[in-house]
């Protein structure tokens, strides 16, 4: 997260786990009479690939996984594949899992049409399931969020994605994440990198905000309101 990112927005996902299986067969001696497991799942990455999302709210798809097949000279029998869909709201992240789903039904139909057969089925678990959320930006918690980044001299960028706080956030407990210092680049790609120079500053940023919400004794009022004590 660059200098004076303050996290509000929880992207929600849901993640599937797709399953395809078929009776299998030799690829001379079965050809014609059996449908392949893999061509199967590939007609329905096909399929999902064009699917289309919305710019605004955020919403995005990616068949992250795929794996099947027994060898080179076999129609596969089973193939699976994993499916991760996003969205900064849930409607259109839903709509978009409806179209996923469909595509994957249609696409054995077509596999099973393709050879005049019914053999060849596929199975749908849902793997994840993260809520999305949002904190107001006039929240307490991002004022000393932005105070503190004003304290230090950044200007304050809010922006969202899938993190540890969807969970509170879900919940309606506002909260934030901000960034940790240092710089970074390559998310999820094997050339993912972090430059840990003035990474302290995250540190920094980090405690002034909290102290900002309790307040410093002799020093700072709490932005926090107190609580009553409860009693017993």
């Amino acid at each position: 997260m660059p200098d004076g990112g303050v996290l509000v927005l929880g992207t929600g996902s849901h993640r599937h786990e797709v399953t395809f299986k078929g009776p299998g067969g030799h690829s001379y001696a079965a050809f014609g009479q059996v449908p392949s497991a893999i061509h199967g799942m590939g007609r329905a990455i096909a399929k999902i690939a064009e699917v289309r999302t919305p710019a605004s709210p955020k919403t995005t798809f990616t068949v992250g996984t795929v794996s099947g097949g027994t060898s080179v000279n076999t129609i596969a029998p089973d193939a699976k594949m994993a499916i991760d869909i996003r969205s900064d709201q849930m409607e259109p992240l839903l709509e978009t899992e409806k179209k996923i789903l469909a595509a994957i039904d249609e696409s054995v139909a077509e596999e099973n049409r393709r050879w005049n057969v019914s053999t060849l089925s596929a199975a749908t678990r849902l793997i994840g399931d993260r809520r999305g959320g949002r904190t107001p930006v006039d929240s307490v918690i991002v004022e000393a969020a932005v105070r503190a980044n004003t304290h230090f001299g950044s200007k304050t960028l809010l922006s969202g994605a899938s993190t540890d706080a969807n969970v509170p956030m879900s919940l309606g407990i506002p909260s934030i994440v901000i960034g940790g210092g240092g710089k970074t680049g390559g998310f999820h790609a094997l050339s993912e990198w972090i430059d840990v120079t003035d990474a302290w500053k995250g540190a920094q940023n980090s405690l002034v905000t909290v102290l900002g919400l309790v307040g410093v004794q002799g020093v700072t009022q709490p932005l926090l309101e107190k609580r009553q004590a409860r009693t017993r």
